[in-house]
């Protein structure tokens, strides 16, 4: 069975422009529910689709964090050219990653971040990510549980430099937060593992605002905008985008 990949959405709402990133092996769908709360509430949010996601993990191993960045890039530029001249950021997992590197190298009027492994020092969990992706990719792809182990050993043998790319980026960005002055949202999940956790308050700490908040979700681990509090999440990035200092009403 061919699976349909998501794809990149743009939810109009109003004047005030949220960029919204999902995460690594993940998708659109991450941050869907979150785009349609802020449009109902009179935002406009722009998701872009990286390249190599929602598709093989063959496929996604083809590609490099480096292009990942450059859609995400091109996703803020779409909402500039539509002429959204205030434009938010938010993004969960290494999509909050990039939510915090765009917010150092563009004006932005605001950044979330959810679930960023900003204190993540190696490679390490990238791969398993990457496995349990392919895993049930491949179920729903309807293959049979002997194909689906065969190309599992193959994937295990197959070179990247993707899981490099992603630490390189995690790094620089690490080492940027200070540049960060722009109201700053950190959402983290307690059931998260601890390297989120980590990062969640190192985050917090470093980056250069006075207008910062930390926000933890109890009952919550990785994908917060679609786990047990995916609600609460909404209304906490709608409040807090609400407080923002806004030009455009």
């Amino acid at each position: 069975m061919k699976v349909v990949a998501p794809k990149a959405f743009t939810l109009e709402g109003g004047k005030r422009a949220v960029l919204l990133l999902h995460g690594f092996t993940g998708s659109t769908k991450d941050v869907k529910r979150l785009g349609q709360y802020l449009q109902k509430r009179g935002y406009t949010c722009h998701a872009p689709m990286y390249r190599g996601h929602g598709v093989t993990p063959e496929e996604l191993l083809l590609t490099s964090p480096a292009e990942w960045w450059q859609d995400v890039i091109d996703g803020y530029n779409h909402l500039k050219n539509l002429g959204y001249e205030e434009i938010a950021v938010a993004g969960i997992s290494l999509g909050g990653v990039f939510s915090l590197k765009v917010a150092e190298e563009f004006p932005v009027k605001a950044v979330v971040s959810m679930c960023a492994p900003i204190k993540r020092h190696n490679t390490e969990g990238l791969f398993d990510r990457l496995y349990n992706y392919a895993k049930i990719y491949k179920s729903f792809e309807g293959k049979s549980k002997e194909e689906i182990i065969s190309e599992l050993e193959t994937l295990k043998n197959t070179k990247s430099d993707s899981f490099d790319g992603v630490h390189e980026i995690t790094e620089m960005t690490r080492n940027g937060l200070q540049l960060i002055n722009s109201p700053t949202l950190v959402l983290q999940g307690s059931l998260d593992d601890e390297i989120y956790q980590k990062s969640a308050s190192y985050i917090h700490e470093t980056v250069d605002t006075n207008e910062k908040e930390i926000i933890w979700y109890k009952e919550s681990s990785h994908i917060i905008t679609v786990g047990k509090e995916k609600e609460k999440v909404c209304e906490d990035v709608y409040e807090f985008l609400n407080q923002v200092d806004w030009v455009a009403s």
